[in-house]
Formats: C-alpha cells, structure tokens, sequence
C-alpha cells in the first residue's frame, strides 16, 4: 500500500464520459427522443455538451422555451428508448479503466460515484461492466436537490463515507465535474477522453488534467 503524494484516501468518479463511453448510446438515444417528441434533431455536438447534466435539464439545455411538463415528457420518453437501445449500443469501460480501479482498491484508497444518471442505471451498469464492488458508495441524481456544479453530491458523498474535502479527489470530464469538486474544497482531476474539450476542462480549472485514466497513478 502507498502512500500517496497529495494524502488522497477518497476519488469520487463521474461516471459517464469519464468511467463509461455511454456517448453513442446517449447521443443516439437522445436524437430519437427529439424526432418522437416533435423537436428539431440536434447535432450530436450539441447533445454530447448536455451529458452529465440532470436529464431533464438535458432537454431544457437545448430547448429553452420547453415547458416543464414538455421537459418531463421528453426525460420519460428517453428513458424508455435508452432501455432498448443500451442493449444494442452496449456502453464500455474507458481504456485503463479497469486496471486503474485494481491500482487504487489495492492501495487502500476508497472509490464513489457522483452522477446525474440513476442510481439503479449506474448500478446495473457497474454490474454489468463487472466494476460494482470496486465503489464504496453510488450517489445518483434522485441523490440530491441540487445538482452539479453544486457542491451537494460530493459533501453527501464525504458525510457519508466520512472523509474530508483535502482528503478527496474529484474526477471527471465535463466543467461541472471540475466546478463541483472545486465548490466543494476538493481537488480536481478532468479527462480529455469524454465529452469536452481540453480548452473547456482547462477554463474551469481542473488541478491537472489527463489523457489516459492510468496517468492518475502517477499523481497519486
């Protein structure tokens, strides 16, 4: 077991775009929701820049003048078309993601997981993806009142796991990732491999920044 240079002992992952490439399947799923619900299709740009985001929030991202119960409507429809098409466009771990999980488990620091996605959906994934007993604990977004880029996931997930702010890493691939462990006093770690660019990732002012999951061993 080491010990680490910047005494982390918590990582608290997002999962889709930083885990998980769910981009296809989320992009896809959210393109047919917009043609079922009437709206014009957005390019696949435009959608990758929501993923992370409460899905709801996805949907009045893109489409300001959606009322609330429009919004809820497309956030019903969409569940129900990802359900079929996740078994076709079968979501996979990033590259490293697996041994770098290993490394960490190994070296006594605990994993979590603070998403926008479903705290079922994120279970069935972990266990499909064969990972669900590397994570300590599962924070989805029925989890909290106030969403990324508030600080409410990770400080529920510190309570609850009983760490400090200085003693947790937050990491992820979009700017409210970075925003939210930073809100929280947490350092902060951005992938490049997920759905936002370098340009993004640096401007919110992630602590560093990496091309591979592997590379956290070495700041560790």
């Amino acid at each position: 077991m080491i010990k680490n240079k910047m005494n982390i002992r918590l990582v608290i992952f997002d999962f889709d775009g930083t885990i998980c490439d769910t981009r296809r399947c989320i992009v896809t799923t959210m393109q047919q929701t917009q043609q079922a619900c009437g709206l014009p299709v957005a390019s696949e740009k435009t959608c990758a820049s929501t993923i992370g985001l409460p899905l709801k929030g996805c949907f009045m991202h893109i489409y300001s003048n959606l009322t609330d119960a429009e919004a809820d409507e497309c956030a019903d429809t969409y569940r129900r078309i990802f359900e079929a098409n996740k078994k076709e466009l079968v979501p996979t771990l990033f590259p490293n993601v697996a041994d770098t999980l290993k490394w960490l488990k190994d070296n006594g620091i605990t994993m979590s997981i603070a998403s926008s996605r479903s705290s079922k959906s994120i279970r069935d994934f972990l266990s499909g993806l064969g990972i669900i007993d590397d994570i300590a604990y599962i924070l989805g977004a029925e989890d909290v009142t106030k969403p990324k880029p508030d600080a409410e996931p990770v400080l529920k997930t510190l309570d609850a796991l009983g760490f400090s702010a200085d003693e947790a890493l937050v990491v992820g691939d979009m700017p409210f990732d970075i925003l939210m462990g930073a809100n929280a006093g947490t350092r902060t770690c951005a992938v490049t491999y997920g759905n936002a660019s370098r340009k993004q990732l640096v401007e919110a002012g992630a602590d560093f920044i990496i091309d591979d999951m592997k590379e956290i061993i070495e700041f560790l």
